[in-house]
Protein backbone atom coordinates (compact mmCIF):
# COMPACT_ATOMS: atom_id res chain seq x y z
CA UNK A 1 0.00 0.00 0.00
CA UNK A 2 1.51 3.36 -1.11
CA UNK A 3 0.41 6.96 -0.45
CA UNK A 4 2.20 10.15 -0.89
CA UNK A 5 4.05 11.41 2.49
CA UNK A 6 5.58 14.79 2.62
CA UNK A 7 9.23 15.06 3.16
CA UNK A 8 8.81 17.19 6.63
CA UNK A 9 5.61 14.71 7.75
CA UNK A 10 7.48 14.20 11.35
CA UNK A 11 5.95 16.64 13.69
CA UNK A 12 3.39 17.85 11.16
CA UNK A 13 -0.12 18.35 12.48
CA UNK A 14 -3.01 16.39 10.52
CA UNK A 15 -6.59 16.08 10.45
CA UNK A 16 -7.92 12.25 10.27
CA UNK A 17 -11.97 12.19 9.63
CA UNK A 18 -12.75 14.72 12.61
CA UNK A 19 -9.82 14.10 14.83
CA UNK A 20 -6.54 15.98 15.20
CA UNK A 21 -3.38 14.64 16.11
CA UNK A 22 0.40 14.91 15.46
CA UNK A 23 2.73 12.74 13.48
CA UNK A 24 4.93 10.60 16.07
CA UNK A 25 6.38 8.51 13.24
CA UNK A 26 6.95 7.67 9.48
CA UNK A 27 8.06 4.55 8.73
CA UNK A 28 7.15 0.84 8.53
CA UNK A 29 6.05 -1.82 11.30
CA UNK A 30 6.93 -5.33 10.69
CA UNK A 31 5.41 -7.66 9.86
CA UNK A 32 2.90 -5.49 7.98
CA UNK A 33 4.35 -3.92 4.28
CA UNK A 34 3.90 -0.28 3.17
CA UNK A 35 4.50 3.29 5.40
CA UNK A 36 2.56 4.13 8.51
CA UNK A 37 2.33 7.37 10.28
CA UNK A 38 2.72 6.69 14.00
CA UNK A 39 0.20 9.45 15.26
CA UNK A 40 -0.29 11.10 19.37
CA UNK A 41 -4.00 12.20 19.34
CA UNK A 42 -5.24 15.71 20.65
CA UNK A 43 -7.84 13.24 22.53
CA UNK A 44 -6.22 10.36 24.23
CA UNK A 45 -9.37 8.53 23.86
CA UNK A 46 -9.16 8.02 20.22
CA UNK A 47 -5.60 6.19 20.51
CA UNK A 48 -4.69 2.64 21.69
CA UNK A 49 -1.33 2.60 22.41
CA UNK A 50 1.58 4.53 23.79
CA UNK A 51 3.46 4.52 20.59
CA UNK A 52 4.44 0.47 20.97
CA UNK A 53 3.93 -2.10 18.81
CA UNK A 54 4.85 -5.80 19.98
CA UNK A 55 7.48 -4.69 21.77
CA UNK A 56 8.87 -2.45 20.45
CA UNK A 57 8.86 1.38 20.84
CA UNK A 58 7.96 3.48 17.45
CA UNK A 59 7.52 6.91 19.39
CA UNK A 60 6.53 8.23 22.46
CA UNK A 61 2.55 9.92 23.63
CA UNK A 62 1.84 12.05 26.98
CA UNK A 63 -0.60 9.59 27.25
CA UNK A 64 -0.34 5.90 27.93
CA UNK A 65 -2.99 5.69 25.16
CA UNK A 66 -2.93 8.42 23.09
CA UNK A 67 -1.10 7.23 20.18
CA UNK A 68 -2.11 4.85 17.09
CA UNK A 69 -0.67 3.74 14.02
CA UNK A 70 -2.28 4.62 10.49
CA UNK A 71 -2.05 4.53 7.35
CA UNK A 72 -0.82 7.90 5.24
CA UNK A 73 -4.18 7.71 2.89
CA UNK A 74 -6.02 8.40 6.26
CA UNK A 75 -4.31 11.22 6.77
CA UNK A 76 -5.16 15.15 5.69
CA UNK A 77 -2.10 17.24 6.32
CA UNK A 78 -3.77 19.96 5.01
CA UNK A 79 -3.86 22.89 2.55
CA UNK A 80 -2.28 26.61 1.82
CA UNK A 81 -3.90 29.73 3.56
CA UNK A 82 -4.94 30.87 0.12
CA UNK A 83 -6.37 27.94 -1.06
CA UNK A 84 -8.55 27.69 2.57
CA UNK A 85 -9.37 31.69 1.96
CA UNK A 86 -11.25 30.75 -1.48
CA UNK A 87 -12.80 27.82 -0.41
CA UNK A 88 -14.18 29.62 2.52
CA UNK A 89 -15.51 32.73 0.61
CA UNK A 90 -16.45 30.33 -2.67
CA UNK A 91 -13.78 32.30 -4.64
CA UNK A 92 -12.49 28.37 -5.68
CA UNK A 93 -13.99 27.70 -8.64
CA UNK A 94 -11.85 25.43 -10.70
CA UNK A 95 -14.69 23.05 -10.62
CA UNK A 96 -17.19 25.32 -13.05
CA UNK A 97 -14.12 26.80 -15.23
CA UNK A 98 -12.56 24.80 -17.65
CA UNK A 99 -9.59 26.34 -19.87
CA UNK A 100 -10.20 25.93 -23.65
CA UNK A 101 -13.97 25.08 -23.25
CA UNK A 102 -16.86 27.53 -23.74
CA UNK A 103 -18.78 28.59 -20.07
CA UNK A 104 -22.14 29.79 -20.04
CA UNK A 105 -21.40 30.36 -16.28
CA UNK A 106 -20.44 33.69 -16.40
CA UNK A 107 -22.13 36.91 -17.74
CA UNK A 108 -25.09 34.62 -18.58
CA UNK A 109 -23.40 34.22 -22.19
CA UNK A 110 -21.34 32.07 -23.90
CA UNK A 111 -17.66 33.04 -23.98
CA UNK A 112 -16.49 33.13 -27.33
CA UNK A 113 -12.36 33.29 -26.96
CA UNK A 114 -10.83 29.85 -25.97
CA UNK A 115 -9.76 30.27 -22.36
CA UNK A 116 -10.64 34.33 -21.81
CA UNK A 117 -13.95 32.69 -19.36
CA UNK A 118 -10.68 31.73 -17.10
CA UNK A 119 -8.49 34.60 -17.24
CA UNK A 120 -12.21 37.04 -16.88
CA UNK A 121 -12.66 35.01 -13.40
CA UNK A 122 -9.16 34.95 -11.99
CA UNK A 123 -9.14 38.75 -12.38
CA UNK A 124 -12.36 39.02 -10.71
CA UNK A 125 -10.99 36.48 -8.13
CA UNK A 126 -8.16 38.31 -7.12
CA UNK A 127 -10.22 42.09 -7.17
CA UNK A 128 -12.81 40.00 -4.70
CA UNK A 129 -9.50 39.18 -2.14
CA UNK A 130 -8.01 42.38 -2.20
CA UNK A 131 -11.28 43.94 -1.10
CA UNK A 132 -11.00 41.42 1.96
CA UNK A 133 -10.43 43.16 5.30
CA UNK A 134 -10.74 40.71 8.00
CA UNK A 135 -10.17 36.96 6.92
CA UNK A 136 -11.80 33.66 9.21
CA UNK A 137 -10.25 30.50 8.04
CA UNK A 138 -11.19 28.73 11.22
CA UNK A 139 -11.42 25.03 11.18
CA UNK A 140 -10.00 25.30 7.43
CA UNK A 141 -7.11 23.20 7.81
CA UNK A 142 -4.99 25.45 6.91
CA UNK A 143 -1.53 23.93 7.30
CA UNK A 144 1.42 26.09 5.30
CA UNK A 145 1.77 29.04 3.01
CA UNK A 146 1.90 28.55 -0.45
CA UNK A 147 4.06 29.83 -2.85
CA UNK A 148 6.14 32.69 -1.93
CA UNK A 149 4.92 36.02 -2.38
CA UNK A 150 1.18 34.49 -3.73
CA UNK A 151 -0.84 35.64 -0.56
CA UNK A 152 1.05 39.65 -1.11
CA UNK A 153 -0.13 39.72 -4.42
CA UNK A 154 -3.95 38.57 -4.08
CA UNK A 155 -4.88 40.00 -0.10
CA UNK A 156 -2.67 43.06 0.15
CA UNK A 157 -5.20 44.53 1.85
CA UNK A 158 -5.83 42.24 5.16
CA UNK A 159 -5.56 43.06 8.35
CA UNK A 160 -7.27 41.26 10.89
CA UNK A 161 -7.19 36.89 10.49
CA UNK A 162 -8.15 34.19 12.33
CA UNK A 163 -6.13 30.94 11.57
CA UNK A 164 -7.78 29.36 14.60
CA UNK A 165 -8.35 25.48 15.01
CA UNK A 166 -5.95 24.60 12.37
CA UNK A 167 -2.71 22.54 11.21
CA UNK A 168 -0.23 24.84 11.54
CA UNK A 169 2.66 23.18 12.90
CA UNK A 170 5.52 26.06 13.78
CA UNK A 171 5.78 29.34 14.29
CA UNK A 172 7.60 29.83 11.36
CA UNK A 173 4.49 28.94 9.32
CA UNK A 174 3.01 31.69 11.16
CA UNK A 175 5.95 33.96 9.90
CA UNK A 176 5.67 32.98 6.57
CA UNK A 177 1.98 33.96 6.13
CA UNK A 178 1.86 37.52 8.51
CA UNK A 179 5.28 38.59 6.09
CA UNK A 180 2.85 38.66 3.36
CA UNK A 181 0.29 40.62 4.93
CA UNK A 182 1.94 43.79 6.02
CA UNK A 183 -1.02 46.14 7.44
CA UNK A 184 -2.10 42.69 9.85
CA UNK A 185 -3.30 44.25 12.94
CA UNK A 186 -5.12 41.22 14.16
CA UNK A 187 -4.15 37.58 14.32
CA UNK A 188 -5.95 34.93 15.84
CA UNK A 189 -3.67 31.41 15.97
CA UNK A 190 -5.17 30.01 19.06
CA UNK A 191 -5.67 26.18 19.23
CA UNK A 192 -2.68 25.02 16.77
CA UNK A 193 -0.57 23.03 18.85
CA UNK A 194 2.97 23.78 17.19
CA UNK A 195 6.63 24.18 18.31
CA UNK A 196 7.66 28.06 19.11
CA UNK A 197 11.58 28.95 19.09
CA UNK A 198 13.38 27.75 22.13
CA UNK A 199 16.71 30.26 21.32
CA UNK A 200 16.67 33.61 20.23
CA UNK A 201 15.76 34.10 16.57
CA UNK A 202 15.97 37.08 14.13
CA UNK A 203 13.43 39.48 14.41
CA UNK A 204 10.83 39.41 11.96
CA UNK A 205 9.34 42.58 9.81
CA UNK A 206 5.82 40.22 9.71
CA UNK A 207 4.47 41.94 12.92
CA UNK A 208 5.52 45.14 12.82
CA UNK A 209 1.91 46.76 12.81
CA UNK A 210 0.14 43.91 14.64
CA UNK A 211 -1.57 45.06 17.84
CA UNK A 212 -3.52 41.57 18.93
CA UNK A 213 -2.31 38.25 19.08
CA UNK A 214 -4.51 35.44 20.38
CA UNK A 215 -2.36 32.26 21.25
CA UNK A 216 -4.76 30.86 23.34
CA UNK A 217 -4.05 26.51 23.51
CA UNK A 218 -0.98 26.36 21.67
CA UNK A 219 1.13 25.13 24.39
CA UNK A 220 3.60 28.15 24.21
CA UNK A 221 5.41 28.79 27.40
CA UNK A 222 6.23 31.91 29.03
CA UNK A 223 10.11 31.64 27.83
CA UNK A 224 9.17 31.10 24.36
CA UNK A 225 7.03 34.40 24.46
CA UNK A 226 9.30 36.21 25.43
CA UNK A 227 11.56 35.13 22.97
CA UNK A 228 8.83 35.84 19.99
CA UNK A 229 7.87 39.23 21.90
CA UNK A 230 10.97 41.39 19.88
CA UNK A 231 9.06 41.27 17.02
CA UNK A 232 6.09 42.37 18.03
CA UNK A 233 6.76 46.25 18.98
CA UNK A 234 3.57 47.55 18.69
CA UNK A 235 1.49 44.76 20.64
CA UNK A 236 -0.81 45.72 22.25
CA UNK A 237 -3.53 42.71 23.86
CA UNK A 238 -1.63 39.22 24.39
CA UNK A 239 -3.98 36.52 24.88
CA UNK A 240 -2.66 33.41 26.38
CA UNK A 241 -5.04 31.26 27.87
CA UNK A 242 -4.57 27.58 28.81
CA UNK A 243 -1.51 27.07 27.79
CA UNK A 244 0.20 25.46 31.09
CA UNK A 245 2.20 28.44 31.61
CA UNK A 246 3.34 28.01 35.47
CA UNK A 247 6.32 29.97 35.70
CA UNK A 248 6.90 33.75 34.71
CA UNK A 249 9.99 35.91 33.85
CA UNK A 250 10.57 39.35 33.94
CA UNK A 251 10.09 40.84 30.07
CA UNK A 252 13.13 43.43 29.39
CA UNK A 253 12.67 45.64 26.62
CA UNK A 254 9.66 43.64 25.00
CA UNK A 255 5.96 43.82 25.74
CA UNK A 256 6.72 47.32 26.56
CA UNK A 257 3.72 48.69 24.73
CA UNK A 258 1.17 45.97 26.35
CA UNK A 259 -2.04 47.19 27.44
CA UNK A 260 -3.91 44.00 28.11
CA UNK A 261 -2.45 39.95 29.19
CA UNK A 262 -4.72 37.02 29.43
CA UNK A 263 -3.14 34.26 31.30
CA UNK A 264 -6.31 32.49 32.57
CA UNK A 265 -6.35 28.90 32.89
CA UNK A 266 -2.83 28.59 33.70
CA UNK A 267 -1.97 27.51 36.86
CA UNK A 268 0.89 29.50 37.84
CA UNK A 269 3.05 28.24 40.95
CA UNK A 270 2.22 30.97 43.13
CA UNK A 271 0.92 34.34 43.76
CA UNK A 272 4.13 36.15 43.34
CA UNK A 273 4.58 34.83 39.81
CA UNK A 274 2.83 38.04 38.69
CA UNK A 275 5.79 39.84 40.65
CA UNK A 276 7.37 39.44 37.46
CA UNK A 277 5.08 41.01 35.04
CA UNK A 278 4.03 43.71 37.37
CA UNK A 279 6.22 46.37 35.65
CA UNK A 280 5.04 46.66 32.32
CA UNK A 281 4.42 50.43 31.83
CA UNK A 282 1.28 50.66 29.59
CA UNK A 283 -0.60 47.45 30.99
CA UNK A 284 -4.20 48.28 31.88
CA UNK A 285 -5.97 44.77 32.06
CA UNK A 286 -4.65 42.01 33.41
CA UNK A 287 -6.59 38.69 33.34
CA UNK A 288 -6.29 35.72 36.08
CA UNK A 289 -9.57 33.90 35.89
CA UNK A 290 -8.63 30.27 37.52
CA UNK A 291 -4.67 30.56 38.11
CA UNK A 292 -4.59 28.81 41.08
CA UNK A 293 -3.49 31.95 43.06
CA UNK A 294 -4.12 31.98 46.82
CA UNK A 295 -3.07 35.32 47.95
CA UNK A 296 -1.73 38.92 46.52
CA UNK A 297 0.86 40.62 48.11
CA UNK A 298 2.88 44.24 47.04
CA UNK A 299 5.46 43.66 49.60
CA UNK A 300 7.30 47.17 48.27
CA UNK A 301 4.37 49.03 49.44
CA UNK A 302 3.42 50.03 53.17
CA UNK A 303 0.04 49.93 54.94
CA UNK A 304 -1.80 52.65 53.58
CA UNK A 305 0.85 53.63 50.69
CA UNK A 306 0.82 52.83 46.90
CA UNK A 307 2.65 50.13 45.32
CA UNK A 308 5.55 50.77 42.16
CA UNK A 309 4.07 47.61 40.80
CA UNK A 310 1.05 47.58 37.71
CA UNK A 311 1.42 51.50 37.31
CA UNK A 312 -1.04 51.36 35.02
CA UNK A 313 -3.81 48.55 35.72
CA UNK A 314 -6.83 49.55 35.58
CA UNK A 315 -8.76 46.14 35.26
CA UNK A 316 -7.84 43.15 37.11
CA UNK A 317 -10.14 39.48 36.91
CA UNK A 318 -9.00 37.21 39.69
CA UNK A 319 -12.48 35.24 39.81
CA UNK A 320 -12.01 31.13 40.06
CA UNK A 321 -9.19 31.40 42.13
CA UNK A 322 -8.38 30.19 46.11
CA UNK A 323 -8.00 33.68 47.53
CA UNK A 324 -9.87 33.00 51.09
CA UNK A 325 -7.91 36.01 53.37
CA UNK A 326 -9.01 39.56 53.52
CA UNK A 327 -5.38 40.39 53.24
CA UNK A 328 -5.23 39.77 49.39
CA UNK A 329 -8.48 42.56 49.09
CA UNK A 330 -6.65 44.54 51.33
CA UNK A 331 -3.31 44.08 49.39
CA UNK A 332 -5.25 45.62 45.89
CA UNK A 333 -5.90 49.32 47.72
CA UNK A 334 -2.14 49.33 46.94
CA UNK A 335 -2.35 49.63 43.13
CA UNK A 336 -2.64 53.11 42.47
CA UNK A 337 -5.00 52.31 39.12
CA UNK A 338 -7.16 50.29 39.87
CA UNK A 339 -10.81 51.02 38.99
CA UNK A 340 -12.42 47.22 37.93
CA UNK A 341 -12.40 44.20 40.06
CA UNK A 342 -13.61 40.81 39.34
CA UNK A 343 -13.17 38.44 42.05
CA UNK A 344 -15.95 35.88 42.07
CA UNK A 345 -15.75 32.04 42.92
CA UNK A 346 -13.30 32.46 45.42
CA UNK A 347 -13.09 31.00 48.90
CA UNK A 348 -12.92 34.28 50.43
CA UNK A 349 -16.43 34.80 49.09
CA UNK A 350 -18.06 32.28 51.04
CA UNK A 351 -17.41 33.76 54.22
CA UNK A 352 -20.22 36.10 53.97
CA UNK A 353 -23.69 34.12 53.42
CA UNK A 354 -25.53 37.80 52.46
CA UNK A 355 -23.60 38.70 49.12
CA UNK A 356 -24.68 42.47 49.76
CA UNK A 357 -22.88 42.51 52.44
CA UNK A 358 -19.55 41.05 51.03
CA UNK A 359 -19.73 43.37 47.84
CA UNK A 360 -20.00 46.54 50.56
CA UNK A 361 -16.84 45.35 52.32
CA UNK A 362 -15.11 44.81 49.18
CA UNK A 363 -16.33 48.60 48.05
CA UNK A 364 -15.31 50.09 51.63
CA UNK A 365 -11.32 48.28 51.31
CA UNK A 366 -10.55 49.11 47.89
CA UNK A 367 -11.13 52.76 47.70
CA UNK A 368 -10.19 53.87 44.05
CA UNK A 369 -12.70 50.86 42.65
CA UNK A 370 -15.56 52.43 40.25
CA UNK A 371 -16.72 48.41 39.00
CA UNK A 372 -16.79 45.46 40.79
CA UNK A 373 -17.82 42.27 39.25
CA UNK A 374 -19.11 44.15 36.00
CA UNK A 375 -21.44 46.23 38.32
CA UNK A 376 -20.84 49.60 38.70
CA UNK A 377 -20.64 51.47 42.26
CA UNK A 378 -22.22 54.60 42.64
CA UNK A 379 -21.60 57.73 44.97
CA UNK A 380 -24.10 56.86 47.19
CA UNK A 381 -23.36 53.10 47.04
CA UNK A 382 -19.62 53.63 48.12
CA UNK A 383 -20.29 56.52 50.73
CA UNK A 384 -23.06 54.06 52.28
CA UNK A 385 -20.66 51.30 52.03
CA UNK A 386 -17.69 53.62 53.85
CA UNK A 387 -19.57 54.20 56.49
CA UNK A 388 -21.31 51.00 57.90
CA UNK A 389 -17.91 50.08 57.51
CA UNK A 390 -16.24 52.82 59.84
CA UNK A 391 -19.41 52.13 62.30
CA UNK A 392 -18.82 48.69 62.52
CA UNK A 393 -15.26 47.95 63.01
CA UNK A 394 -15.66 51.47 65.25
CA UNK A 395 -15.62 49.40 68.58
CA UNK A 396 -12.50 47.35 67.14
CA UNK A 397 -10.61 50.40 66.43
CA UNK A 398 -11.57 51.98 69.73
CA UNK A 399 -10.54 48.66 71.58
CA UNK A 400 -7.44 48.17 69.26
CA UNK A 401 -6.15 52.14 70.93
CA UNK A 402 -7.88 54.03 68.28
CA UNK A 403 -9.94 57.62 69.57
CA UNK A 404 -11.54 60.52 68.14
CA UNK A 405 -8.77 62.91 69.89
CA UNK A 406 -5.48 62.93 67.34
CA UNK A 407 -3.53 62.84 69.96
CA UNK A 408 -5.24 60.15 72.20
CA UNK A 409 -5.11 58.00 68.60
CA UNK A 410 -3.01 55.16 68.55
CA UNK A 411 -4.52 52.48 67.14
CA UNK A 412 -2.54 48.81 67.00
CA UNK A 413 -0.51 47.43 64.43
CA UNK A 414 -2.35 44.32 64.12
CA UNK A 415 -5.93 46.40 63.26
CA UNK A 416 -4.22 48.30 60.67
CA UNK A 417 -3.17 45.70 59.13
CA UNK A 418 -6.83 44.17 59.34
CA UNK A 419 -8.39 47.48 57.90
CA UNK A 420 -5.52 49.64 56.52
CA UNK A 421 -8.00 51.96 55.25
CA UNK A 422 -9.83 52.74 58.30
CA UNK A 423 -7.40 55.65 59.02
CA UNK A 424 -8.29 57.23 55.65
CA UNK A 425 -11.93 56.78 56.56
CA UNK A 426 -11.83 58.62 59.51
CA UNK A 427 -10.43 61.71 58.12
CA UNK A 428 -12.85 61.20 55.32
CA UNK A 429 -16.07 61.09 57.90
CA UNK A 430 -14.85 61.61 61.24
CA UNK A 431 -13.22 59.60 63.64
CA UNK A 432 -16.27 57.72 65.34
CA UNK A 433 -17.33 58.48 69.55
CA UNK A 434 -18.28 55.71 71.46
CA UNK A 435 -22.01 57.13 71.59
CA UNK A 436 -22.46 56.28 67.91
CA UNK A 437 -21.09 53.25 67.76
CA UNK A 438 -23.44 49.82 67.22
CA UNK A 439 -22.26 46.92 69.56
CA UNK A 440 -20.56 44.65 67.32
CA UNK A 441 -22.93 42.23 65.42
CA UNK A 442 -23.18 39.99 62.73
CA UNK A 443 -23.05 42.35 59.21
CA UNK A 444 -26.60 41.17 58.30
CA UNK A 445 -28.04 43.93 60.23
CA UNK A 446 -31.21 43.24 62.39
CA UNK A 447 -34.04 45.05 60.90
CA UNK A 448 -34.83 48.32 63.48
CA UNK A 449 -37.39 51.17 63.27
CA UNK A 450 -35.24 53.87 62.49
CA UNK A 451 -37.00 57.87 63.17
CA UNK A 452 -37.21 59.59 60.71
CA UNK A 453 -38.18 63.49 59.62
CA UNK A 454 -40.41 63.80 56.51
CA UNK A 455 -39.12 67.16 54.58
CA UNK A 456 -40.54 69.10 51.10
CA UNK A 457 -38.19 71.70 50.64
CA UNK A 458 -39.63 72.77 47.50
CA UNK A 459 -43.21 72.96 49.54
CA UNK A 460 -42.84 75.36 52.58
CA UNK A 461 -46.53 75.06 53.13
CA UNK A 462 -46.30 71.01 53.82
CA UNK A 463 -45.16 71.14 57.63
CA UNK A 464 -42.20 68.43 58.34
CA UNK A 465 -43.44 65.17 59.59
CA UNK A 466 -41.75 62.53 62.23
CA UNK A 467 -42.53 58.69 60.82
CA UNK A 468 -41.10 55.71 62.10
CA UNK A 469 -39.93 53.23 59.41
CA UNK A 470 -38.18 49.88 59.61
CA UNK A 471 -34.82 50.21 57.80
CA UNK A 472 -35.29 47.13 55.82
CA UNK A 473 -37.91 48.88 53.76
CA UNK A 474 -36.74 49.80 50.26
CA UNK A 475 -36.67 52.71 48.73
CA UNK A 476 -39.78 51.85 46.11
CA UNK A 477 -41.64 51.03 49.39
CA UNK A 478 -41.17 54.22 50.96
CA UNK A 479 -41.63 56.17 47.53
CA UNK A 480 -45.70 54.59 47.61
CA UNK A 481 -45.78 55.22 51.25
CA UNK A 482 -45.33 58.89 50.95
CA UNK A 483 -47.43 59.04 47.69
CA UNK A 484 -50.51 58.12 50.10
CA UNK A 485 -49.24 60.19 53.25
CA UNK A 486 -48.45 63.74 51.09
CA UNK A 487 -51.62 62.64 48.40
CA UNK A 488 -48.92 63.70 45.96
CA UNK A 489 -51.23 63.14 42.58
CA UNK A 490 -48.93 60.73 40.05
CA UNK A 491 -45.72 62.43 39.72
CA UNK A 492 -42.22 60.61 39.92
CA UNK A 493 -40.90 61.19 43.74
CA UNK A 494 -37.30 61.74 43.94
CA UNK A 495 -35.75 60.96 47.27
CA UNK A 496 -32.59 62.04 49.24
CA UNK A 497 -31.48 62.26 52.66
CA UNK A 498 -29.92 64.77 55.42
CA UNK A 499 -27.58 62.82 57.88
CA UNK A 500 -28.06 64.42 61.43
CA UNK A 501 -24.17 63.88 61.59
CA UNK A 502 -23.20 65.16 58.18
CA UNK A 503 -25.03 68.98 58.35
CA UNK A 504 -25.10 70.33 54.77
CA UNK A 505 -24.72 67.05 52.57
CA UNK A 506 -27.54 65.80 50.96
CA UNK A 507 -27.43 62.04 49.59
CA UNK A 508 -29.47 60.94 46.54
CA UNK A 509 -32.04 57.78 47.20
CA UNK A 510 -31.52 56.39 43.52
CA UNK A 511 -32.11 52.99 43.61
CA UNK A 512 -35.77 51.75 44.14
CA UNK A 513 -34.75 48.52 45.11
CA UNK A 514 -32.44 49.40 47.84
CA UNK A 515 -33.51 49.23 51.65
CA UNK A 516 -33.12 52.01 53.82
CA UNK A 517 -30.17 50.49 55.81
CA UNK A 518 -27.74 50.83 52.54
CA UNK A 519 -27.76 53.85 52.70
CA UNK A 520 -26.75 53.81 56.03
CA UNK A 521 -29.71 55.96 57.37
CA UNK A 522 -29.78 56.36 61.17
CA UNK A 523 -32.27 57.49 63.54
CA UNK A 524 -32.71 61.47 63.56
CA UNK A 525 -31.94 61.63 59.70
CA UNK A 526 -34.38 64.09 57.19
CA UNK A 527 -35.92 62.05 54.22
CA UNK A 528 -36.17 65.14 51.57
CA UNK A 529 -39.06 64.62 49.05
CA UNK A 530 -39.55 65.84 45.87
CA UNK A 531 -41.92 66.05 42.70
Amino acid sequence: MTAWVPPDALGRRILCGTEYATVRYVGTVPPTAGIWLGVEWDDPQRGKHNGTHEGTQYFKCRHPRGGSFIRPNKANFGVDFLTAVKDRYGLNNEDNVHPGKESTLFFGRTVEFVGMDSIIEQQRQVHRLNQLVDISVRECAVSHAGQKEEISRTCANIRRTDLSKNLISSWETVTDIASQVQNLEMLNISENKMKFPTTSISVSSAFLKLRILALNQTEITWTEVLLCAPGWPALEELYLTSNNITVLERPENVLQTLKLLDLSDNQLLDGNQVHQIAHLPSLEQLMLRNTGISSIHFPDAGLGCKTEMFPSLKHLEIKDNKISEWFSINELDKLPSLRSLQCRNNPLMDTEKNQETLRQLIIAKIGQLEVLNKSEILPAERKGAELDYRKIFGSDWIAAGGHWNPERNKPSEEFLAAHPRYPSLCLKYGAPEEGELKRQQPLTLKNQLLTLTIKCPDKPEQKPLEKKLPDSMTIQRVKGLLFRLLKIPGSELKLSYESSKLEGKEVELDNDLKPLQFYSIENGDSVLVRW
